[in-house]
């Protein structure tokens, strides 16, 4: 196995990333870097099993809007499927991770150096607007009909609520997620603090968001291959 230095890496993904932009309007790559200019890491979600599939097609795409560029799916009995019509081509734009477990998911977390926020209305929870964006936050979301499991309330590391002052004091979970994203998002973007994806990254994205763009991809990279190895 071959292992390529980071100049190395950078220098021959810049090569191929320039050979597939030829194939994209100068609009569709403008777009690409402003839109990555705004995407963090900084801040992940994660939900467990939920059971509706337009629920999960909505996280993605408030994911996607609010410029969150990972989630993580936990399927204990319900396959995570995501609903077109609702993501709108969001599947497309943010990573996501599938996980067989709760306790997979969060020892990968923690793993990236992520808090793990249980979102809940628990009387001892952190208000949003109280809410401290320095650290790296995974926000965990439950199903719609259980909420978090006692997995995710026992390993968490902080817990966080929305105030609501109505006599409903629940919230369908993709309305939840969009309300705590926009928050945190925003507080983010307004902070000094380091929250950008790196280069690395954004170029990583970038060849991703070309490839995906691009019809018949498989063809035009072997001729690109064929193309270096002449």
């Amino acid at each position: 196995m071959i292992y390529l230095k980071k100049s190395d890496y950078m220098e021959e993904a810049l090569e191929l990333l320039e050979y597939l932009e030829t194939f994209l309007t100068e609009e569709r790559k403008q777009r690409f870097i402003e839109i990555l200019e705004s995407r963090t890491k900084h801040f992940t979600i994660a939900v467990e099993d939920v059971y509706q599939k337009h629920n999960t097609s909505a996280l993605i795409r408030s994911c996607d809007i609010f410029g969150i560029q990972e989630a993580h799916l936990i399927e204990l009995r319900n396959e995570s499927q995501l609903d077109k019509n609702i993501a709108m081509g969001a599947e497309q734009w943010v990573d996501t991770y599938r996980y067989p477990s709760t306790a997979t998911c969060i020892e990968a977390l923690k793993k990236q150096g992520y808090q793990i926020i249980a979102t809940t209305p628990n009387e001892n929870s952190c208000l949003l607007a109280d809410f401290d964006v320095s650290l790296k936050s995974a926000f965990f979301f439950g199903t719609e009909r259980e909420g978090l499991s006692d997995e995710v309330m026992q390993k968490a590391d902080s817990f966080l609520k929305i105030p609501m002052i109505g006599f409903t004091q629940s919230l369908n979970v993709s309305v939840s997620a969009a309300i705590i994203l926009h928050d945190i998002s925003n507080k983010l973007r307004e902070s000094d603090l380091n929250w950008k994806l790196t280069e690395i990254e954004m170029i990583k994205k970038r060849l991703d968001w070309s490839k995906k763009s691009i019809q018949s991809i498989e063809g035009i990279l072997q001729r690109y291959h064929n193309i270096k190895t002449q």
